[in-house]
Order: C-alpha cells, then structure tokens, then sequence
C-alpha cells in the first residue's frame, strides 16, 4: 500500500468536538491523512484545524478551497493560520468550485473561473512568501496587502483540476493538482498535463459492500448528482466518456432523474465508483496509486456496514 492513505472528514453522524478519539484511532489504524472538503456541511478548515490541533502525527488536507467565496487576503491569512499550527504537514487545494456552490450558495458571480483561479494562486503564493501586494490582477485588486503573521513552514499549494488549461496551470504554478470523480486509468492522462514531478492528489469515492447491485445503485445516484455539473461533464467528454454519458445527460436536462440514473452503464459506475469487499477496494484504491496518484483519500459511503466498520476494514495493510 501506497505510503500515503487518507480519509475525507468530518464523519458523518460525529459532531465534530467527537472527533478528538477518531483522529488518533486513524493513526493507529495507518492512516497517514485526513482531508475536508468544503461544499455544503462543515468549511473546509475547521476540521483539520482541530485535527492539527489534537493528533500531530496526521498529515492534513483541503480540497478545496473556492476562490470565489472568500476574499483573497482572507484565504491567505486562514491559510497562514492553519500552517502555523500545522506547518509542513499541511496541504490546501485551491479551486473554482461550481456555478451551483459558489452562485446559487453564496451569492457571488460565478464569472471566468479559469482566470479567478489564476488570479488567486498567484495572490496566495506571493502572499504565503511574505510578499507585499499591490496590484490589479485581472479578476480583482488587492493595494497594500502583506501577512503580518509570516509563515515559517510553508504549506504545499495544489489546485483542483479536471482539464487541461487548468492542470497545465497546477503544474506550472502550484505544487500539483488535485483530481476527482476519475478511474485509475484516467491518471495517467492528467499527470501528463500536470508534469510527473508535480504530486497528485485524488478523492476516491468508496462504496464497501459486495451487494454490486446496491453498490452500483448508490454509484448511479452520486454520478448523476456531480456529472450532470457542466464542469464534470465536460471533463468526462475530454476523458472520452461523452458518448457512454451523453443518454444520463439528456435525461436529466429532460428532467428525467429516473431516467438519468438508469442511463448509466455498469462499467462506468464500476471505473467511478470503487466498491466490493474491503481487500477488492483497497486493491482498487492501490491501482489509483499505481497510476500515479501520491495521496490518495478515500470518502466512504458505508452500506450494509456502519462508518466504524468501515473505517476499520478499509485500513491499509
């Protein structure tokens, strides 16, 4: 098994004061990281600043960080901040997000996404170096800006990427990209935009449970739910998968869920979605790493078992 293993938290059901025993379990258990996200239930930083808080053998983890949702001095100094508890264990993705998160959510325009990304990774890189900014970039302006807490131990930058303008920027000007909803035979094609010296991060979504028919009923569920996103879409045509996914996406701009769902056909689901017993799904997590992957985080969906047994079982070995 890969020397890297993460899992996405918070748990599910655990409020997060009830963490403290779960991060130092995880460690027992083998797991090297924990990485949040940040959409719709806890930010992304909370978490894994209670984590470099109470466990520090854990290396932590976001992906990702919008670049629409928070102003750019902001994000540098939350940052700052979290590295200056957790320093070089720390890893913060960067990315647009989408136009449902960052409009439909928050209020904001989602407007050149692409370009705000830019924009931001250069801000917070400048800014992370101790750099005083005063500058229009094309997407906002920042005058006068400088941290005035300087960061001692650097935090490694990734940016969430799908194609390839932006995992061409995550090589040239982050410390490497972070995918997600792939196959393991999707990443070899993305490392080749990013440069195979960058470091890969992936979120692989992992359904434990030999019931194939549940486990592809749970899968459909959740493809139909990001890849109807235009962002994902139109990631999924670059990786070749437009004609396999174009009746799920008729469907559902028809407004057939339904219909969608049952568009989908098992051997994409079974690309997508890792599930089966935990041997066949930490054999299916270890192709990821095979291909290219340095961090793999697994987000497990416990059916037919609960998180605990879950958790336990899909441990590395």
């Amino acid at each position: 098994m890969t020397s890297r293993y993460g899992i996405t938290i918070p748990f599910d059901g655990v409020p997060l004061g009830e963490h403290r025993t779960w991060y130092s379990r995880l460690v027992d258990l083998g797991y090297t990281d924990v990485w949040s996200a940040e959409v719709d239930g806890a930010d992304g930083f909370t978490p894994l600043a209670l984590a470099a808080a109470w466990e520090p053998r854990l290396n932590l983890g976001l992906a990702v960080a919008p670049v629409f949702t928070r102003g750019p001095g902001l994000l540098a100094m939350t940052i700052a901040a979290l590295a200056e508890v957790a320093g070089e264990r720390l890893t913060i993705g960067l990315g647009a997000s989408s136009q449902p998160v960052v409009e439909r959510w928050n209020g904001i325009t989602y407007e050149r996404p692409f370009a705000r990304t830019r924009d931001v990774l250069r801000f917070v890189n400048r800014a992370l170096d101790g750099e005083k900014i005063d500058e229009d970039f094309p997407t906002f302006s920042v005058h006068g800006f400088k941290l005035s807490r300087p960061v001692v131990e650097r935090p490694r930058i990734l940016l969430g990427a799908l194609r390839p303008a932006m995992l061409h920027l995550a090589g040239a000007d982050a410390d490497g990209a972070i995918l997600n909803w792939l196959a393991a035979e999707d990443v070899a094609t993305c490392r080749a935009e990013v440069g195979l010296d960058k470091a890969i991060a992936a979120r692989l979504f992992v359904v434990p449970t030999a019931d194939a028919d549940l486990a592809r009923a749970v899968g459909r569920r959740m493809i139909s739910s990001y890849l109807t996103v235009n962002a994902y879409a139109e990631f999924h045509r670059w990786l070749g998968r437009g004609e396999a996914l174009t009746p799920m996406w008729d469907a559902w701009a028809a407004g057939d869920r339904k219909l969608a769902n049952a568009a989908i056909p098992d051997d994409v689901v079974d690309a997508l979605i890792i599930h089966g017993s935990f041997d066949a799904c930490r054999d299916h997590v270890q192709r990821y790493v095979e291909a290219g992957v340095s961090m793999p985080t697994i987000a497990i969906v416990p059916v037919g078992v609960t998180l605990e047994e879950a958790i336990v079982g899909l441990a590395p070995r």
